[in-house]
């Protein structure tokens, strides 16, 4: 990475606020990002959803900026637009603008959350449930095998609910439910500013003091660790007509925090990163059992989860099952080669330096991920990714590719046979 190797400087605020800046100087524009430590893991099934509701309130408008209209208005109005997020372990807010802006910026994301109204409660729910209606059928059975899968690999654990909720819960929640949540999550202990960009952390600070520092500290919120997997593995099948079934192969994985975590990205490159990868080339390109599929993970500090998923035609499901089941086998068993291995450091590599390029990923690498842990240096990461082995990658493999780790979701119109078949496929699995 030569000489310039980005970084960030950290101050915590007196009420326990965090602002970590991130100086970019050979950029044009600032991404500003609030992470708040709330989502649906820190949710009983009760509330399960409220921190999706809160958030969407939060956009109704402000003591200073009264509606939706004049809240987006107040952002666009300085070349940037209100980004909002909710994911299971955190909430975010953020806005990219030019950096002699960054003061108003931080100014108004101080209003969202000091300054909330939370008005037009029965508009927003309405927005909600319309939104939560494209993961059900008419029926009410739920067709998000992404969320599916995460109910069956953790189980009566917080991690494993719905990001949105279910109807029942959006349908009730009031004002007073969406004013306590709030109260309890938006704390400073639990929020981080990162600002990304050619900005001074001296004039970040400033304007973090004049406009965040009289949130209430509130008590550090705490999460329930995942228990181990248990006896696997797990499948659903959901009836849903089309042309097509949706497949979801997923495995828990390696947490950040883990050592074999850097392992654990190398082999998801091997499994899927570009179209000479394994599952792309193999799977679709030479054998066509599906035009797209993609491996994600999705991490947490303690916790982590890689997911194959795609389409493809009903008599096709059990085959690709069976495909890719073998192919996470195979690197169980085997070494991958070394031009393999070595050209999966080299996109990880351009991968990482491309980063920098970017103050959104910048502000998601070193303030998204100091939410939970400290965030790695990105040479650090590359000269972890550097010294993987063969070996590393499949003693890795062993670990995540196991069968209490996996679960297989299928949402589609097969048959009671091809149900038997596919169910068979993930059962007999070892």
């Amino acid at each position: 990475m030569g000489t310039f190797a980005p970084h960030g400087e950290t101050t915590v605020l007196d009420n326990g606020l965090r602002v970590v800046t991130v100086p970019l100087p050979h950029l044009h524009t600032v991404t500003l990002a609030l992470y708040v430590k709330v989502g649906s893991r820190y949710e009983s099934p009760a509330d399960n959803g409220l921190s999706h509701f809160v958030e969407h309130m939060l956009f109704r408008g402000t003591e200073r900026y009264p509606s939706s209209l004049a809240l987006n208005l107040a952002f666009e109005s300085l070349g940037g637009s209100l980004h909002a997020e909710t994911g299971r372990d955190y909430s975010l807010f953020s806005t990219a603008l030019e950096p002699e802006h960054t003061g108003a910026g931080i100014a108004l994301l101080g209003q969202l959350i000091t300054g909330p109204r939370f008005a037009e409660i029965e508009r927003e729910r309405a927005l909600i449930l319309e939104e939560l209606s494209e993961d059900y059928d008419e029926a009410g059975s739920e067709l998000c095998g992404d969320d599916i899968a995460r109910g069956l690999l953790f189980p009566d654990h917080p991690l494993g609910q719905r990001i949105l909720g279910p109807r029942e819960n959006v349908e009730r929640f009031s004002q007073e439910d969406v004013r306590a949540h709030f109260s309890r999550h938006y704390t400073a202990g639990n929020l981080l500013l990162c600002a990304a960009g050619p900005v001074a952390p001296a004039d970040v600070v400033a304007a973090a003091e004049g406009e965040l520092s009289a949130i209430p500290r509130g008590d550090a919120l705490t999460s329930e660790p995942p228990p181990a997997p248990g006896r696997g593995p797990s499948y659903r099948y959901v009836d849903d007509p089309g042309a097509q079934t949706s497949l979801h192969i997923a495995f828990r994985a390696i947490a950040e925090t883990d050592p074999d975590h850097v392992a654990g990205l190398a082999l998801l490159r091997i499994i899927d990163d570009g179209m000479s990868a394994r599952l792309h080339y193999r799977l679709c390109d030479q054998r066509g059992l599906a035009y797209s599929l993609s491996a994600g993970l999705d991490s947490f500090h303690d916790a982590a989860i890689v997911d194959v998923s795609g389409q493809t035609t009903h008599p096709k499901v059990c085959t690709l099952t069976r495909a890719v089941l073998e192919l996470c086998g195979e690197l169980r068993d085997d070494l991958v080669p070394d031009d393999e291995l070595a050209k999966a450091k080299r996109r990880c590599r351009r991968d990482i330096l491309s980063l920098a390029d970017d103050p959104g990923a910048m502000a998601g690498w070193f303030g998204g991920g100091a939410l939970y842990v400290e965030p790695p240096a990105m040479i650090d990461r590359i000269a972890a990714m550097d010294a993987l082995t063969a070996e590393d990658l499949r003693r890795v493999a062993r670990r995540i590719f196991a069968r209490e780790r996996l679960a297989v979701v299928a949402v589609g119109k097969l048959s009671r046979a091809r149900q038997g078949e596919l169910r068979q496929v993930v059962s007999t699995w070892s």
